[in-house]
């Protein structure tokens, strides 16, 4: 019998992640096509998988290009009518893939979802990458329902709800097939970081939604590929959502939103530098350089995506209600603001 779902799992360098992890996902997934796509792995990983788990279909990308790239890469090659993005570091439980599948079934308007993201160290706390749901704030800064910066909550149900959020989670993101080739798949030019916001961002220029489904539940460890405290993550968060907002932005806003970032990302590279931060002080600047270098292709992307106004923005700074208002919770927040 065909299946409709593919969960994919993009593979560099994680056979420690696979050997943890994979035997469950097979497992609690059985109305699925296992896949891992291999980023062109130089620690044994395709070996592994050839010679322990013949029942997961392999797919070896000839290079590292990142989880954009990568994912693209290898979702080109499948024709599911569903694709579960799962990072290689995630624990998943039983009944995860079912309550996402019956969600998505039943609403043909959603492009995609994700699960309730856990930590994998303390189970008992959301993870950083989704926890329950993702949104923007007007600027571009990319929060969690369950995560402000670094402020994580205890899961004690709070979030038990489904509600349209603004993202999924790269880490965990059920998608609809049609809707992520409609709106262009993965920008390659990420390479990683941001590139689930800014496709999400996308697919709602489409008239898509994205939700957050809790009674699916997954555990995720986090910094499986590049550490949580890295330069080079510096520098492509900030590279990335720049890009992001060139690309999405309402005109109506524009100008005042790149200007706006500009001064912010000063104030945040001096936090940086303050804090001994060289490595993220020039991070943040080097991303600079390369956006103001970008922006005539960023234009033609732009014009092609034609922005407008779309749900799930917080029309408030969330930098300023978190680090001068010391709103430190989700539920802090002027939820009125969160259209």
């Amino acid at each position: 019998m065909s299946k409709d779902i593919a969960v994919v799992i993009l593979n560099y360098n994680g056979k420690r992640f696979l050997e943890r992890f994979l035997n469950d996902v097979v497992r609690y997934s059985p109305e699925a096509e296992v896949v891992v796509a291999d980023n062109a792995s130089k620690d044994g990983s395709v070996d592994y998988l050839q010679s322990r788990h013949p029942e997961v279909t392999i797919l070896v990308n000839e290079k590292n290009f990142g989880y954009a790239g990568g994912y693209n890469q290898a979702l080109e090659k499948l024709h599911h009518k569903y694709y579960v993005l799962l990072n290689s570091d995630i624990e998943v439980t039983d009944g995860w893939l079912s309550a996402m599948h019956h969600f998505m079934e039943a609403n043909p308007d959603v492009a995609a979802c994700q699960p309730k993201l856990l930590s994998y160290a303390d189970m008992a706390y959301f993870e950083y990458a989704g926890a329950g749901g993702g949104f923007i704030d007007k600027f571009g800064y990319p929060f969690c329902r369950g995560r402000l910066f670094q402020t994580i909550e205890a899961d004690e149900g709070q979030y038990n709800d489904i509600q349209e959020v603004f993202w999924a989670s790269g880490a965990c993101m059920f998608v609809r097939r049609e809707a992520f080739w409609a709106a262009g798949g993965f920008d390659a030019d990420f390479f990683a970081h941001m590139e689930e916001i800014d496709l999400c961002w996308r697919m709602k220029h489409k008239g898509w939604k994205v939700m957050y489904v809790p009674q699916s539940k997954v555990y995720h460890i986090g910094g499986g590929t590049l550490p949580k405290i890295s330069s080079r993550k510096t520098y492509l968060n900030f590279r990335n959502n720049l890009s992001m907002i060139f690309k999405n932005m309402p005109s109506s806003y524009f100008v005042y939103v790149i200007g706006s970032r500009l001064f912010l990302d000063i104030i945040a590279s001096l936090k940086f530098l303050v804090e001994g931060g060289w490595g993220d002080f020039f991070a943040v600047w080097r991303a600079h350089a390369h956006f103001y270098r970008k922006i005539p292709a960023l234009r033609r992307k732009r014009a092609a995506i034609k922005p407008g106004k779309v749900s799930r923005i917080y029309r408030r700074n969330i930098v300023i209600d978190y680090f001068l208002l010391q709103k430190r919770y989700f539920s802090e927040l002027n939820q009125s603001k969160m259209t």
